[in-house]
């Protein structure tokens, strides 16, 4: 009687490794920027948005996961791509920023608004016959008309500079590095061992470490009527920001598997954020109007209005970011 064997065990599938995850993220991403250089024929606007969020993450997760790429690649393509993502996205900010201008001039202007809102629109004290607030009424249209002269200029010389860059050599140079990566990611090893986890959380901590050191705002802080406190830079802000991004986008390759959707938490976070630089940029960019020379003094005025306007809500959205970082991730019922 023959003597009867075994079946052969099925094929497993390997382990997906740490280094998996991070080759599996960084194809991704260049299969979304060539899918977006493809289409920039049909549809520019659309093509120049993908483009630059590919680029962004790309950027991020080779400055977070460094270690672990080769570094002379590495180091040849971050700053590219960071260039890339800076001058793709220059259009849309002042677009952005002029619509925001326009339409707190709008609401600043507004009667209805200044008899409501009182000190948030016009930190001036009243006179009996409301000076203040038709001194905004008449120097809002010659406000409006100011900014828009200024930021549409900058806004289309900055999509003269991104057409110029997507027709470079260096433009190209860098599609043609991102497009080795859906066939090659250069992965590297570490002699002491560091992985994706621990890179992971290093950015974290970055991350916490700069969150503490902010001033912390005092309780009620955007509900008063007082002036805002003076001398808090908004530069630490901005690289809390920063530092977020570089967080959230570290935890999506963790996170490969999934739907790569932040945290709630996180997200309310980033949005704070996104809306305080916006808000300190456009202060920022009434302030220069401001200083231009020859211009009438209710339109001076206006601008000096709409300046404490956006300098407010740069205050509210700090507050906002602390209220949304104090929300501890709830851990999920036990079964």
């Amino acid at each position: 009687m023959a003597q009867r064997h075994p079946d052969p065990p099925a094929p497993s599938t390997p382990a997906r490794t740490p280094d998996d995850a991070l080759t599996v993220y960084l194809r991704a991403q260049s299969t979304e920027f060539l899918r977006a250089l493809r289409l920039h024929g049909e549809a520019p606007a659309e093509s120049t948005r993908a483009l630059r969020r590919a680029a962004r993450r790309l950027t991020a997760i080779l400055h977070t996961y460094r270690p672990l790429l080769n570094p002379a690649w590495s180091d040849q393509l971050h700053p590219e791509l960071a260039w890339l993502s800076g001058t793709l996205g220059a259009e849309h900010t002042y677009e952005a920023r002029l619509t925001r201008l326009l339409g707190a001039l709008a609401r600043l202007s507004d009667p209805a608004y200044a008899t409501v809102s009182g000190p948030r629109a016009d930190p001036t004290p009243r006179t009996g016959s409301g000076a203040p607030a038709a001194t905004v009424h008449l120097g809002a249209t010659k406000a409006a008309a100011l900014l828009e002269r200024q930021l549409t200029l900058a806004r289309t010389r900055a999509h003269s500079t991104a057409l110029q860059a997507l027709g470079s050599a260096r433009f190209h140079a860098v599609a043609d590095k991102v497009a080795l990566l859906a066939s090659d990611v250069p992965l590297t090893t570490t002699p002491d061992g560091t992985d994706l986890r621990s890179l992971a959380a290093a950015a974290e901590e970055r991350l916490t470490d700069a969150v503490a050191a902010l001033p912390v705002l005092p309780p009620g802080h955007p509900c008063t009527t007082e002036p805002p406190p003076q001398g808090l830079s908004d530069t630490p802000w901005h690289q809390v920001r920063l530092l977020l991004r570089l967080h959230r986008y570290a935890q999506e390759v963790l996170d490969s598997d999934g739907d790569g959707s932040p945290h709630p938490r996180l997200r309310t976070a980033a949005l704070a954020l996104n809306r305080h630089r916006d808000a300190a940029e456009a202060a920022g960019a009434a302030a220069q109007a401001a200083r231009t020379p020859r211009i009438a003094p209710a339109t001076a005025y206006t601008l000096g209005v709409l300046h404490a306007d956006q300098r407010h809500e740069v205050e509210a959205c700090r507050f906002a970011f602390q209220q949304a970082w104090r929300q501890r991730p709830v851990a999920p019922a036990p079964h």
